[in-house]
């Protein structure tokens, strides 16, 4: 069976981080090592990791300084933590799992994705699920990307540091003609409630900058304002208030992708929007 490795960033997690790692070291199929971005805590979450690291030597962690809160810097501390698998020449491994400081996976949770994966070699990008409802798209925590797949992106075995990187690979896939898929079967929970901190903003902004077509934001609206998943009602005005209003950058974090993905995105959507017009017209 395939093996992996796991990456956790957190930030003032002293009353999260404990159950989050013991539910990757408890996995039958345990990771080869797990890297933690520990960005910036003021809080005893440096003190807890340091214990944790003294029975697990396989537990890596990467300490920032306090430089406040920014959800900027997430897909840049996944990228330090793949750097650091490659300075320090760590075990080549077939999969990589993003977690975070509040998911709590299934013991078979790493098990069953993979035992899918390596049946599936056309399938990049898998997760679990945590609620009622089977997304279209892979969840962000418990996401088990294919590093075969992974290196041959734009961005070379990193994701890009631009808003909406999440989305940016998925479209990246099937672009290469890999697919994605949700396993619902793979249980995980998450023990903070989600959007507290960033509200859900980037998510409407990002279909900005990824090049989102204005009747699949609206569709996507809708599915959560109505069934309250994913982000919750509030969580999906957010999201569209801020794909109506935001500008996006001429570069940076906040830039537009290539033409290339973009072109591709708003395809893709209207591909979808077809086929679901279609599927109701001969209802």
């Amino acid at each position: 069976m395939g093996n992996y490795y796991a990456i956790v960033t957190c930030r003032n997690s002293e009353d999260n981080i404990i159950a989050a790692l013991n539910s990757l070291k408890d996995q039958k199929l345990k990771p080869e090592y797990v890297i933690v971005v520990n960005d910036g805590s003021t809080d005893r979450t440096t003190e807890i990791l340091s214990d944790i690291q003294k029975n697990w030597n396989r537990l890596y962690v990467i300490t920032h300084p306090d430089w406040g809160y920014d959800i900027k810097r997430v897909a840049k501390n996944w990228n330090e933590a793949i750097k650091l698998t490659k300075e320090k020449r760590l075990q080549k491994v077939d999969y990589h799992l993003i977690a975070t400081d509040d998911s709590v996976y299934s013991d078979d949770y790493a098990e069953k994705i993979i035992a899918y994966m390596d049946s599936n070699p056309n399938v990049a990008i898998v997760s679990g699920n945590y609620t009622k409802y089977k997304p279209m798209m892979p969840h962000g925590a418990g996401r088990f990307i294919r590093n075969s797949f992974f290196e041959n992106t734009s961005w070379r075995g990193y994701y890009p540091e631009k808003m909406g990187y999440e989305s940016a690979i998925l479209y990246e896939a099937s672009y290469l003609s890999y697919v994605y898929s949700v396993l619902n079967d793979a249980r995980f929970e998450h023990t903070k409630p989600l959007g507290g901190t960033h509200k859900f903003i980037e998510f409407g902004a990002s279909m900005q900058t990824l090049g989102y077509h204005p009747l699949f934001v609206l569709a996507r609206f809708l599915k959560y304002f109505i069934t309250g998943s994913v982000t919750g009602r509030v969580g999906a005005l957010y999201m569209l208030y801020y794909y109506l209003t935001y500008r996006p950058k001429l570069d940076g974090y906040d830039s537009m992708y290539s033409e290339k993905i973009r072109k591709y995105v708003r395809k893709s959507q209207v591909d979808r929007l077809k086929k679901i017009f279609f599927a109701f017209k001969y209802i």
